[in-house]
């Protein structure tokens, strides 16, 4: 873009609206965005675009990814994504939806989103079975050993997801925990495949898990839809007779979600 042309442009965008505008391209991407991303697309001259970026990192709407060049969000924006998201209305919709699919599977059903460090319950209908697993709302669970967050990790660009595998972080939890950056990585393989991720007591012993996507307009993963149940009364293979409700349910809350 010829320089005239963003100088003209930058003078059209009110002056209070230009760091909003950055977020909401940031969120748009799904991904890391380097700042000749936005004066490409927003139209912002470099010096402006510079400095909305730095305003944003020191007040903890955007951090820096690991090229120390590109942005992400920070905790600020993916705090302000999860409130958003827990409006009233938003969130009677959502319950109703899980309260339908926990009722149909007779197990503790979950959404989670994800974070930084790894998934984080953003609501659940527990079962009414006395036996149950207690994950309150706002627990964080590794990526690399639940359902959801294997089903995360699937949607993951090539690129970020082998930095994920070398980064040593794969810590074991049960003795099923998968610790292998190849293993793991072979299965992530499979559950971009098939759609759904499971848990065969890799993250808690004697817990089960089977995932889906929850996918936003784009096509992009937004949360998961999970149900999770004690050993005793299901293992992976039972849990997955479930698949075709939990799907349902997912397709359910993506249109939540758009509205």
């Amino acid at each position: 873009m010829a320089e005239t042309e963003t100088q003209d442009k930058e003078t059209q965008i009110p002056t209070n609206l230009r760091l909003l505008l950055i977020l909401e391209e940031v969120a748009r991407r799904g991904v890391a965005v380097k700042p000749s991303d936005l004066i490409e697309t927003l139209g912002l001259a470099k010096p402006t675009i510079h400095r909305l970026l730095q305003t944003a990192e020191a007040e903890g709407f955007l951090q820096r990814d690991l090229d120390g060049r590109s942005f992400g969000p920070g905790h600020r924006l993916r705090s302000l994504s999860v409130n958003t998201m827990s409006a009233e209305h938003l969130r009677t919709a959502r319950l109703a939806i899980l309260r339908s699919v926990a009722e149909n599977v007779g197990e503790t059903c979950n959404l989670a989103i994800p974070d930084r460090e790894g998934m984080i319950y953003l609501d659940r209908v527990e079962t009414k079975w006395p036996l149950r697993i207690q994950l309150p709302i706002g627990t964080q669970v590794p990526f690399h050993c639940t359902a959801s967050g294997k089903m995360y990790l699937s949607t993951l660009r090539q690129k970020t997801l082998d930095g994920f595998l070398s980064a040593g972080n794969l810590q074991p939890q049960t003795k099923q925990t998968l610790t292998n950056p190849n293993a793991l990585r072979e299965e992530i393989r499979g559950i971009a495949e098939n759609g759904y991720a499971t848990d065969d007591e890799e993250f808690m012993a004697g817990m089960t898990a089977i995932a889906v996507p929850i996918r936003d307009g784009q096509g992009r993963l937004v949360g998961t839809l999970s149900v999770h149940a004690p050993t005793q009364r299901h293992d992976v293979n039972s849990l997955l007779s479930f698949l075709n409700i939990l799907k349902k349910g997912a397709s359910e809350l993506s249109e939540v979600l758009a509205n």
